[in-house]
């Protein structure tokens, strides 16, 4: 027996955020109750992992089993939580090259897990299991170079380009608290998430550790400002829509995004992300996008980023952070 987490009973969500308690179906709802029931000491360990999904670069199905719940991909499942004991709670995830070492053990009895991670309180989901997640779902996304790839699409013919400029203004400042039970985050930065291609010479950038693509223009978190401009590839779409492609470009076709990352750095040329926030292409109005593509005309996003607690914005922001609209170059 197994359920999903759902926002209409029987209809799979595919998450953007963790849903608010009261979106479980019963079932799932009874399935997770009864997992912890006799170990309710673990139910935050749960929770903290739960509160990691939205920085992932893709959606997830939280699907309820009889005794662990899985965190599945577009393509398949990556990561297992269970309460293995009364003690301890254990993050499967599913590595197919990565070999046990540090916090990493062998995996046993964690469904198709190949390592796991052993958790006791909810302060040791901290950067490195939010690392492993992240790495542990891109594995899972992408298939392997092996596997028999369908004919690639023929593309859709290039419209246009468009010039897209982001500003963003109330930034949160150079520490934050996120999770009432995670780690504090100082000498934080914000960057736009973009792939090794879509550097410009002389551009500043910092390297991402466990994602596959830089983080450029960092910005301090205690900036008056930040801005930076992108060039996206305008492409036909069914109907009278239209499809977004480039270097700094995410998402599939339904989800197309340009993504902010947030992350503490050291100093040593690295950003390490505990956020992420996505600017949704295809939630513009095709009209702002046909208005944007005239000559001397920009696409612009204004952004805030910082949320109602005060923190830095995450997930896919909302009309309350973020406004576009077709301007003068």
């Amino acid at each position: 027996m197994d359920a999903s987490i759902v926002a209409v009973p029987g209809t799979a969500v595919t998450l953007d955020t963790v849903p608010p308690a009261g979106l479980l179906v019963a079932d799932a709802e009874e399935l997770i109750d009864k997992q912890y029931a006799d170990r309710p000491q673990l139910r935050p360990i749960f929770d903290a992992v739960l509160r990691t999904l939205p920085a992932l670069p893709g959606p997830v199905t939280v699907q309820a089993r009889g005794t662990l719940v899985s965190l599945v991909s577009p393509r398949r499942t990556f990561a297992v939580l269970k309460p293995t004991s009364k003690s301890r709670g254990d993050l499967g995830l599913r590595l197919g090259t990565t070999q046990p070492e540090g916090r990493l053990e062998p995996a046993k009895n964690l469904g198709q897990a190949t390592v796991r991670m052993p958790l006791t309180t909810p302060d040791e989901v901290d950067d490195e299991v939010r690392n492993w997640l992240t790495r542990a779902y891109d594995e899972n996304t992408v298939p392997p170079a092996d596997e028999p790839k369908r004919p690639p699409a023929r593309p859709k013919p290039v419209l246009g380009t468009l010039h897209v400029v982001i500003e963003g203004t109330e930034l949160p400042g150079l520490t934050c608290h996120p999770e009432p039970d995670g780690p504090v985050h100082r000498k934080i930065h914000v960057a736009l998430s973009t792939r090794a291609n879509g550097i410009a010479e002389g551009q500043p950038w910092l390297s991402v550790p466990l994602k596959p693509g830089p983080a450029v223009e960092p910005f301090p978190g205690d900036a008056g400002e930040v801005r930076w401009e992108v060039t996206v590839t305008v492409r036909g779409s069914a109907g009278d829509g239209y499809d977004f492609t480039g270097p700094s470009v995410r998402g599939d076709r339904t989800d197309r995004n340009l993504g902010l990352v947030w992350g503490e750095v050291p100093g040593d040329g690295t950003l390490h992300m505990f956020r992420g926030a996505k600017l949704r292409l295809v939630d513009v109005p095709p009209a702002v996008i046909t208005k944007a593509m005239r000559p001397g005309r920009r696409l612009v996003a204004r952004v805030r980023l910082t949320d109602d607690r005060g923190n830095p914005v995450c997930a896919r922001l909302r009309p309350s952070h973020l406004t576009w609209s077709a301007e003068p170059s």
